[in-house]
Formats: C-alpha cells, sequence, structure tokens
C-alpha cells in the first residue's frame, strides 16, 4: 500500500524541538484524538518510518510488526496472527500430521512450556519431561514468544535437527537437547487395554480430526473384551478442536444433556452444544483423570461429565484454560486466531484461569501462579483461593467448584522424586541427554539380548550395574552413591524402555500403570463400585476415612 506522505510537518517539528527542546513537540502529541485520527497518525508514522529511517525498513513488514505488537500488548497468548504459512502449519496439525520433535507446548509465565511430548516421538524418546522450559531453540530464546511462534520454530523438514536448551525444576543449569524431526502422525488414542477386574483404561493424549472416532472404537473392542468399568485418562493432554472435545463427551452423555455452553462477546455466536447421538460409553462407572496440563478441549470433557454425574474426576486441578479461539481470514492469505469467547461448564462454571502477564511483578505472578507447591502439599494461597470459589451443583446435588481449572473430585497426586533421586537427577544432567541416550541404547540391546523377556521381567543387579558402567562410560558423571540412592528410579526406567521397545508403548504403558499412584487409586475406587452413583459414595467414603 503506498501511504500519503506528509513534508511540511516533519520539516517544521524538527524546527520547533531544536529551539523548544522538544517542549511543543511533547504538548502536540499528547492529544488522544479519535479513532480517525490515531490511524491518520499511524500512517503517519509509518510513512516516516519507511521513508526516512536510517536502516530503510520495509513497509509490509512494519505493518506485520504493528499488527503483532498490537496483539502482545493485548495480553491474550492465545490471540495470534498467522500468516499463510503458519497457517497451512496449524491445519496440518489438526488435521494429525506435521514434521517437527512431537511436543506439545504452551505459554507459562512468559516460557515456552511442555505440556506433553507425545508418545513415541523423537522429544519423549530423547527424555523431554512435561514441565520442561524451552527457554531457547537454535540459539534464539524464547522468552515472551507465543506458542505458535514456538511451534514454528520447532517445526521443520522430516529429518533437520533442532537444538534446543531446557530448564528443568530441580536441575541448576539448562540441559541441552539436539533432536532430529521426524514426521509426527498425531494418535489420539495411543493406547487402551484392560487392567483387570473388568476395568477398561484409555489414553487420550491430544484432541485432533479423529479423535471421536479413536475413542469410539477403543470403547467398542474394550467391551468386547470384557470391560464393565472405565478409566478415560486425560493427564498431560493439552486439547485441540473444541468440535472432538464435544463429540467425545457426546458418547457418555444421554441425547439433550448440555456438553458446553460458548458465550461470546456477540450474543448472536453464542452457543450450546448438547449431546445428540446415543451413549457409546453406556451407564458403566467412569473415573477420568486430570492434572495440571491438562486443558481446553480436555477440561470440557472432565467438566461435562462432572457436571452431569457421569464420571467421577481423579487427580489435579487442570490448567484452566477456557477461552475459544476463532480463524478470520485475511488479505494476502493470512489470519487471525482471535479469542472471541469464553466456555463454560453445563451447570455455569468458567474454566479460565487468570494468569499475569509478560510485564506483571513478581508478586502478582505468585498469586496466580500453581498453587500447590513442589512437594504436593495445598499452599495458603490455595486454602484461601478454595474459600473463594464459588460453589455450584451437579444434577444430584454434588458441589463443585468454579474459580479456574476443574477441581477434581478426588485429588491424588503423583509420587515425587526422593531428595537421593533428586541429586542423582542434577548430576545427570550436567551430561545433557546422554542419560537418556544411553538408556535407549541399552535397552534396545537388552531387548536383543533377551528373547524370552516377558513385559513384566524384573531388573537384576547384573542390569543395574552394567548400565552403570555404560552411564560412566558415556560421560555421564555420577558416583555410585548417587546412582545406588535413585535405584527405584533407574529399575523403572530401565524396564520402561526396554518394554516399550521390545513390546510397544501399550505394554510399557500396563507396566507403568502398575506403579502409578494415581492409577491405582482410580482402580481401587472402581472396585468398589458397580455404578456410577456407588463410586461417589466410595469416593466419599474415602475422603470420610482420610480426613
Amino acid at each position: 500500500m503506498k501511504l500519503k506522505r506528509t513534508v511540511v510537518a516533519p520539516v517544521l517539528v524538527t524546527a520547533v524541538a531544536l529551539v523548544s527542546g522538544g517542549w511543543l513537540l511533547q504538548r502536540e502529541v499528547t492529544g488522544q484524538g479519535n479513532v480517525y485520527q490515531q490511524a491518520r497518525v499511524f500512517d503517519e508514522v509509518l510513512n516516516l518510518l519507511t521513508d526516512r529511517h536510517v536502516d530503510q525498513p520495509k513497509s509490509p513488514e512494519l505493518y506485520q510488526m504493528a499488527v503483532e505488537g498490537m496483539i502482545r500488548e493485548m495480553g491474550d497468548p492465545h490471540t495470534t496472527f498467522l500468516t499463510a504459512e503458519e497457517y497451512a502449519e496449524l491445519y496440518t496439525e489438526m488435521s494429525g500430521h506435521y514434521a517437527g520433535i512431537g511436543a506439545q507446548v504452551a505459554q507459562r509465565d512468559g516460557w515456552t512450556t511442555v505440556l506433553s511430548p507425545l508418545p513415541g516421538s523423537p522429544a519423549e524418546r530423547q527424555g523431554i519431561r512435561p514441565g520442561d522450559r524451552i527457554v531457547e531453540i537454535d540459539g534464539k530464546s524464547t522468552r515472551g514468544l507465543s506458542e505458535d511462534e514456538t511451534v514454528k520454530m520447532l517445526r521443520g523438514p522430516k529429518g533437520t535437527v533442532v537444538n534446543i536448551r531446557v530448564v528443568r525444576f530441580g536441575v541448576d543449569e539448562p540441559i541441552p537437547f539436539r533432536i532430529t524431526r521426524e514426521e509426527i502422525q498425531l494418535r489420539s488414542v495411543p493406547y487402551a487395554y484392560m487392567l483387570g477386574d473388568g476395568i477398561g483404561y484409555v489414553r487420550l493424549s491430544v484432541f485432533s480430526g479423529n479423535s471421536t472416532d479413536e475413542v469410539r472404537s477403543a470403547l467398542q473392542r474394550l467391551r468386547r473384551e470384557g470391560m464393565a468399568k472405565l478409566i478415560l485418562d486425560l493427564r498431560e493432554n493439552p486439547g485441540g478442536l473444541l468440535e472432538q472435545g464435544v463429540n467425545i463427551s457426546d458418547l457418555f452423555l444421554p441425547a439433550g444433556d448440555v456438553v458446553v455452553e460458548v458465550r461470546a462477546r456477540r450474543p448472536q455466536e453464542s452457543v450450546t452444544a448438547r449431546a445428540s447421538d446415543p451413549e457409546t460409553g453406556g451407564t458403566m462407572p467412569v473415573v477420568v483423570l486430570v492434572d495440571e496440563y491438562s486443558a481446553s478441549a480436555a477440561e470440557i470433557v472432565a467438566g461435562a461429565l462432572q457436571d452431569h454425574d457421569r464420571a467421577l474426576v481423579v487427580g489435579e486441578r487442570t490448567f484452566g484454560k477456557g477461552s475459544v479461539q476463532d480463524l478470520f481470514p485475511l488479505s494476502g492469505g493470512n489470519v487471525l486466531k482471535l479469542t472471541t469467547a469464553k466456555w463454560y461448564t453445563p451447570v455455569g462454571r468458567s474454566i479460565q484461569r487468570d494468569r499475569p502477564k509478560p510485564g506483571d511483578t513478581a508478586a502478582a505472578r505468585a498469586a496466580t501462579d500453581s498453587t500447590v507447591d513442589r512437594e504436593g502439599t495445598p499452599t495458603a494461597r490455595e486454602a484461601q483461593d478454595t474459600a473463594a470459589k464459588k460453589p455450584y451443583r451437579t444434577d444430584s446435588g454434588r458441589i463443585v467448584y468454579g474459580g479456574g481449572g476443574i477441581i477434581p473430585d478426588v485429588v491424588l497426586k503423583p509420587d515425587t522424586a526422593t531428595k537421593a533421586e533428586q541429586e542423582f537427577f542434577r548430576a545427570a544432567a550436567k551430561a545433557g541427554n546422554k542419560f537418556n541416550a544411553t538408556l535407549f541404547n541399552y535397552a534396545l540391546e537388552v531387548g536383543r539380548k533377551n528373547p524370552s523377556l516377558t513385559p513384566d521381567f524384573q531388573v537384576t543387579p547384573e542390569m543395574r550395574a552394567e548400565f552403570f558402567q555404560r552411564l560412566t562410560a558415556a560421560g555421564v558423571e555420577v558416583t555410585r552413591e548417587q546412582y545406588e540412592g535413585a535405584r527405584n528410579f533407574i529399575d523403572r526406567r530401565i524396564g520402561e524402555e526396554v518394554v516399550t521397545y521390545k513390546f510397544g508403548q501399550a505394554a510399557a504403558a500396563r507396566r507403568m500403570n502398575t506403579r502409578d499412584r494415581v492409577v491405582q487409586g482410580a482402580m481401587e475406587l472402581l472396585r468398589r463400585a458397580n455404578s456410577q452413583q456407588a463410586l461417589f459414595q466410595a469416593a466419599q467414603a474415602k475422603a470420610l476415612a482420610g480426613s
């Protein structure tokens, strides 16, 4: 676009500034004026920058910088300007195929944070964990970058390498990773199997275009295998397509039940989504597992089933992403991903959880940050928040709370690392991802040398000693005392890796679930109940016994 140039005004302002020391210039620009005057000022500034700035910026670049700056100042990390190329990448992701490292990320406290490495992805194999802060990508800091900007940097052609550095809790220095990009095929249900006692387990890791079909297929198969009770695991699920969250809720709810209410700024754009299909999930008792990384569509499912008393929600308070984004086409093939609405659970709870903006003070950040400390103990802030939360009642009259995120009916936290294990982590992390690379190679070797191994094999002292020698040879500087202090962790990781590469992800997940405190807690409750109402009663009895 050719901008109208103003010749006289710049000369006059320069002269006045030289005489008055800039006083008149400052005085003239303090008035805000109406929107048309401000638009004219914008064009004048853009024109001057284009024509007179010593670095000769290009007009298209300045326009994009202005747009991105305007969006950034809104303080909404979910509203983003997408170029035609970026929109194509987003469309590809939602369809279930792209090339990258395979990690779901979000902006937390101004940093790109891993919500979940996808099962079987390069990120998972290299040892990227939920909660890792990606502070650098190919030498560039991620501070203040939007989710979409970070995703663009992490993705690239298949076979290319990306170098990242992550900050991990308990590790003093950033950990370097060198990861080769691969084609990522998003499987919404990476595994589903029977746990025993008639209890089925379905892991739903992301909401993409085929999620509902995958969940429906898993439920039907498990029913044929004798499933009478279900654990639906939404932990570390960052969400995805809103309609898939609605459709999966529909699998468990009778026709007519409200799934979610979307309230937009324009009343005519507000929508109430209701269940419409027969329940594939029937009336069997259901437990939904959530954690602090369960977000967006995962919260829609958990909130809808909780409000209608269709599932017992177990785990930790969820992320609190209760906003809706629409895509608006712009000229040149560009797209604006704009937050246009907030969503509410069937009983009217807003799940949006307020978070500090990048410029907020440390005190403000602390006030809106996670309300659970690293040892899993509720903080004073959490107690204060709980008292202030507005109570709501489910269909049967049970009390649930709003105030940000889905608060579980039964709070269960995963086991935390011991002090000895943390000491081992800190020492091993100094060698970057050598621990995971050594573990990967050793697991492959163990699997090849032991053809008679079963998925429930026990790690022997000989295996443990041999792995220590491999770590030492690879340059991982840990003492024997540190290694032995983390023996339980070492045994668990060796066992899981061997089973993963010998029997597959489903077998490894089944092995992990035998040591998963949250899954075991859910199974204990389900064993006591043959109906959903009996499951709620079992949870209440457990809570009373615990208190």
